[in-house]
Protein backbone atom coordinates (compact mmCIF):
# COMPACT_ATOMS: atom_id res chain seq x y z
CA UNK A 1 0.00 0.00 0.00
CA UNK A 2 1.14 3.77 -0.44
CA UNK A 3 0.23 6.57 1.52
CA UNK A 4 -0.22 9.95 0.22
CA UNK A 5 0.64 13.48 2.29
CA UNK A 6 0.04 16.49 1.26
CA UNK A 7 1.26 19.77 1.91
CA UNK A 8 1.56 23.58 0.70
CA UNK A 9 -2.13 24.65 1.24
CA UNK A 10 -3.04 28.03 3.05
CA UNK A 11 -4.54 31.35 2.71
CA UNK A 12 -3.96 34.12 -0.13
CA UNK A 13 -6.04 36.24 -2.02
CA UNK A 14 -7.37 36.85 -5.23
CA UNK A 15 -4.92 36.44 -7.98
CA UNK A 16 -1.99 34.39 -5.79
CA UNK A 17 -0.53 31.33 -6.13
CA UNK A 18 0.12 28.19 -4.30
CA UNK A 19 2.04 24.89 -4.80
CA UNK A 20 0.30 22.33 -3.35
CA UNK A 21 2.37 18.98 -2.80
CA UNK A 22 1.73 15.22 -2.40
CA UNK A 23 4.32 12.95 -1.24
CA UNK A 24 3.78 9.33 -1.50
CA UNK A 25 5.75 6.61 0.82
CA UNK A 26 4.76 2.94 1.18
CA UNK A 27 4.95 0.72 -1.84
CA UNK A 28 6.18 3.20 -4.35
CA UNK A 29 7.67 0.92 -6.19
CA UNK A 30 4.19 -0.28 -7.71
CA UNK A 31 2.52 1.72 -10.29
CA UNK A 32 0.26 4.35 -9.86
CA UNK A 33 -2.17 7.17 -11.54
CA UNK A 34 -2.22 10.08 -9.90
CA UNK A 35 -4.76 13.20 -9.72
CA UNK A 36 -5.83 16.25 -7.66
CA UNK A 37 -9.39 16.55 -6.34
CA UNK A 38 -11.19 19.23 -4.39
CA UNK A 39 -13.79 19.70 -1.97
CA UNK A 40 -15.92 22.74 -0.77
CA UNK A 41 -17.90 23.26 2.03
CA UNK A 42 -21.58 22.12 0.54
CA UNK A 43 -20.46 20.65 -2.22
CA UNK A 44 -19.10 17.16 -3.84
CA UNK A 45 -15.80 16.35 -4.29
CA UNK A 46 -14.60 17.19 -7.63
CA UNK A 47 -11.52 15.76 -10.05
CA UNK A 48 -9.54 19.36 -10.37
CA UNK A 49 -6.66 17.42 -12.73
CA UNK A 50 -5.16 13.96 -13.42
CA UNK A 51 -2.02 12.73 -15.03
CA UNK A 52 -1.54 9.57 -17.03
CA UNK A 53 0.67 6.79 -16.70
CA UNK A 54 2.45 8.47 -19.61
CA UNK A 55 2.58 11.98 -18.58
CA UNK A 56 -0.71 13.02 -20.45
CA UNK A 57 -2.56 16.07 -18.14
CA UNK A 58 -6.29 16.84 -18.35
CA UNK A 59 -7.90 19.17 -16.25
CA UNK A 60 -11.08 20.40 -15.38
CA UNK A 61 -12.54 23.61 -17.47
CA UNK A 62 -12.85 25.61 -14.11
CA UNK A 63 -8.79 25.72 -13.64
CA UNK A 64 -7.79 25.27 -16.96
CA UNK A 65 -4.59 28.16 -17.87
CA UNK A 66 -4.16 28.18 -14.10
CA UNK A 67 -3.58 24.87 -12.77
CA UNK A 68 -0.82 22.63 -13.59
CA UNK A 69 -0.42 19.13 -12.34
CA UNK A 70 3.26 17.30 -12.59
CA UNK A 71 5.02 14.72 -10.82
CA UNK A 72 8.48 13.80 -10.10
CA UNK A 73 8.43 9.84 -10.04
CA UNK A 74 11.62 9.41 -8.98
CA UNK A 75 10.98 11.41 -5.94
CA UNK A 76 7.62 10.05 -5.41
CA UNK A 77 5.88 13.55 -5.39
CA UNK A 78 3.15 14.67 -7.03
CA UNK A 79 2.63 18.62 -7.53
CA UNK A 80 -0.37 20.84 -8.34
CA UNK A 81 1.25 24.56 -9.28
CA UNK A 82 -2.11 27.24 -8.43
CA UNK A 83 -1.76 30.20 -10.02
CA UNK A 84 -4.20 33.22 -10.52
CA UNK A 85 -6.24 31.68 -7.82
CA UNK A 86 -9.74 32.65 -7.34
CA UNK A 87 -12.22 32.54 -4.45
CA UNK A 88 -13.96 29.52 -5.71
CA UNK A 89 -10.96 27.89 -5.86
CA UNK A 90 -11.04 27.73 -1.97
CA UNK A 91 -11.70 23.71 -0.77
CA UNK A 92 -9.95 21.56 0.54
CA UNK A 93 -7.61 19.78 -1.72
CA UNK A 94 -6.74 15.83 -1.91
CA UNK A 95 -4.02 13.74 -4.01
CA UNK A 96 -5.23 10.04 -5.23
CA UNK A 97 -3.71 6.95 -6.29
CA UNK A 98 -4.90 4.41 -8.86
CA UNK A 99 -2.55 1.19 -8.72
CA UNK A 100 -2.07 0.11 -12.57
CA UNK A 101 -0.34 -2.71 -13.79
CA UNK A 102 -0.04 -1.98 -17.88
CA UNK A 103 -1.61 1.54 -18.63
CA UNK A 104 -3.26 4.28 -16.91
CA UNK A 105 -4.97 6.79 -18.83
CA UNK A 106 -5.85 8.60 -16.06
CA UNK A 107 -9.58 8.89 -16.79
CA UNK A 108 -11.08 7.01 -13.71
CA UNK A 109 -14.18 7.39 -11.71
CA UNK A 110 -13.31 9.11 -8.16
CA UNK A 111 -14.27 5.38 -6.38
CA UNK A 112 -11.16 4.07 -8.41
CA UNK A 113 -8.80 5.70 -6.65
CA UNK A 114 -7.74 3.04 -3.84
CA UNK A 115 -5.42 5.80 -1.83
CA UNK A 116 -6.13 9.18 -0.42
CA UNK A 117 -3.98 11.66 1.68
CA UNK A 118 -5.68 13.75 4.22
CA UNK A 119 -6.18 17.16 2.30
CA UNK A 120 -4.44 20.64 2.70
CA UNK A 121 -6.61 23.57 2.93
CA UNK A 122 -6.07 25.98 0.23
CA UNK A 123 -8.71 29.60 1.03
CA UNK A 124 -8.73 32.54 -1.52
CA UNK A 125 -9.93 35.79 -0.40
CA UNK A 126 -11.65 38.56 -2.26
Amino acid sequence: QVQLLESGGGSVQTGGSLRLSCAASGATTNHYCMAWFRQAPGKEREEVAHISSDGVTSYVDSVKGRFTISQDNAKNTLWLQMRDLRPEDTAMYYCAAHEFYDYCSGSLMEYEYGYWGQGTQVTVSS
